[in-house]
């Protein structure tokens, strides 16, 4: 019965790790406008940290106002209901402050 126990315990560790490398990749660059309204809120709120960050650092700044991030966030949001085949990169670009 142990044997058993253990080739089931194999089993399943191999299948987490094969679910664990089958992670997608994410070109941020490439995310459209439609696609980001799409997402649902978890999403959002990663690909907006992420911009906030990238532009952030863009600029050499090492702080991060929360105040600005949802401000740009709704500011983005609002841009993209209009604008929906842009890309988010290319939204922040215009309208990020």
């Amino acid at each position: 019965m142990k044997p058993s126990i253990f080739a089931v315990a194999t089993v399943v560790l191999l299948a987490t790790t094969v679910v664990a490398e089958a992670q997608v990749v994410v070109d941020l660059s490439l995310i459209t406008c439609k696609q980001l309204l799409e997402s649902d809120n978890d999403k959002q709120m990663l690909i907006s940290s992420w911009m906030s960050g990238y532009f952030s650092a863009s600029k050499n700044l090492s702080v991060v106002d929360f105040r600005y991030v949802e401000r740009n966030g709704k500011v983005i949001g609002k841009y993209c209901k209009s604008h929906k085949s842009d890309t988010v990169m290319n939204a922040m670009q215009k309208n990020w402050r």
